[in-house]
């Protein structure tokens, strides 16, 4: 099958929103009901976690048609087998194994704090696009553009007058894990997600499954080694307790943990695809996709019902509607182009290529042999000022003859 490669990365973050604002809600109703622990949840979610993870993927290992895994099939084409990790890989998983353990103790507390109410929890964590755009000013070559900041500020904002109207209670204790805990973590884990994403393993692209496996099982070493130093300073059982959750109420937790395995498959795909900050404007939707799980369980008595008084209505609607217009903005905004050049005889190669990779806005720059010797790929968010810069910046290499720029109409991409 074939689809276009912008209409799959709208499809891989909004399918991974749709899949966490449900699981966010079985989290609320397990943490209401069975687990109020919000350092025996964390814990047990990654001992269980590993367990199903690993089912999962054995389950998605098994050859079918011509030497492919079902995992490749119908999940990842990158996907071959299960599979140790690869040295390149181990400093990234290390990194983004200890944000996933952070953020998801942080999650568990903020959840427990404002009511167990997913939707209220949900928005706050959005934030980060706004710590997202500014790693990657300073770690990556591609600066935001100004359409991006801006649509990534309006996500932002809408998705915190969301979380006004709802049933939580905002305190200064939430205040510091939304802005100190949750949203760095985040930013931990989603960068170098990412990086492990943008890796070659054995000649082909990495895949999202193994990935996933591997987060969760050096996220559970982090995990351990936090809540037990915990309770080593502190005198409490929050590590013991967790077991205990694991063990009797394993089959709610396992539910949990094998939705969310997807939900974060996708939205590794989504991060092979697009920049760490406009997945997650995308995938911050899970704010809207939230509020109907949360209204189900609120039916239930599992948390408070909601407040009618219309001026907090009409404010969680105005952050409703700034979260589309945000999104839709990255969607409307977003150009793709390849320039094909040509050097004049005698400049280093090297040297050439190095010069256009260091232009802002340039994702791939490949020597090749025919008619010409360089197909530089670009992506901008400003056609007219995008485009003269990059030409601006073309045109001041020496070495550089002729040139072609071909804007990509049509992107299609094989799952």
């Amino acid at each position: 099958m074939k689809i276009r490669r912008k209409y799959l990365f709208y499809a891989l973050a909004f399918t991974s929103a749709i899949i966490s604002a449900a699981v966010a809600a079985l989290d609320a109703t397990i943490s209401s009901l069975y687990i109020t622990d919000p350092w025996a949840f964390g814990v047990s979610c990654f001992i269980v976690g590993i367990f199903i993870s690993l089912l999962i993927l054995l389950i998605f290992s098994i050859p079918v048609k011509k030497g492919k895994s079902l995992g490749s099939k119908i999940i990842d084409p990158s996907f071959k087998r299960i599979r140790l990790v690869r040295k390149e890989e181990i400093k990234y998983h290390v990194l983004a194994g200890f944000g996933n353990a952070v953020l998801t103790i942080g999650y568990f507390f903020l959840l427990s704090m404002l009511g167990n109410d997913p939707s209220a929890v949900i928005p706050f964590a959005q934030i980060v696009i706004l710590y997202l755009i500014i790693m990657e000013s300073i770690t990556e070559k591609n600066m935001p553009t100004l359409i991006e900041i801006q649509s990534s500020l309006i996500v932002t904002f809408g998705a915190i007058l969301v979380s006004i109207s709802l049933t939580g209670t905002i305190t200064l204790q939430s205040m510091v894990i939304v802005f100190l805990v949750i949203n760095p973590a985040w930013v931990l884990f989603s960068i170098y997600q990412r990086k492990l994403k943008m890796l070659k393993i054995d000649g082909r692209p990495n895949d999202a499954l193994n990935i996933r496996f591997w987060n969760v099982a050096f996220a559970c070493m982090f995990t351990i080694v936090i809540v037990g130093s915990y309770d080593l300073a502190t005198g409490n059982n929050h590590f013991a307790a967790g077991i205990t959750a694991s063990i009797e109420h394993f089959w709610w937790v396992a539910l949990s943990m094998s939705i969310i395995f997807f939900s974060y498959v996708f939205y590794i795909r989504a991060l092979g695809i697009g920049k760490a900050s406009i997945t997650q404007a995308v995938r911050a939707s899970t704010v809207l996709f939230a509020i109907p799980f949360s209204l189900v369980i609120s039916y239930f008595n599992i948390i408070p019902p909601f407040t009618t008084d219309p001026v907090m209505i009409l404010i969680k609607t105005i952050g409703t509607i700034l979260v589309i217009l945000g999104i839709v903005s990255f969607a409307l905004n977003l150009l793709k182009a390849y320039v094909f050049i040509n050097v004049k005889p005698g400049y280093p190669i090297e040297e050439t290529m190095d010069k256009l990779w260091k232009i802002h806005g340039v994702t791939r720059v490949a020597a090749v042999a025919g008619p010409y010797d360089f197909i530089v790929k670009i992506r901008t968010r400003t056609l007219v000022k995008g485009y003269e810069r990059i030409i601006r910046k073309i045109e001041e290499i020496d070495a550089i003859e002729e040139y072609k720029w071909q804007s990509v109409l049509k992107e299609w991409e094989k799952i």
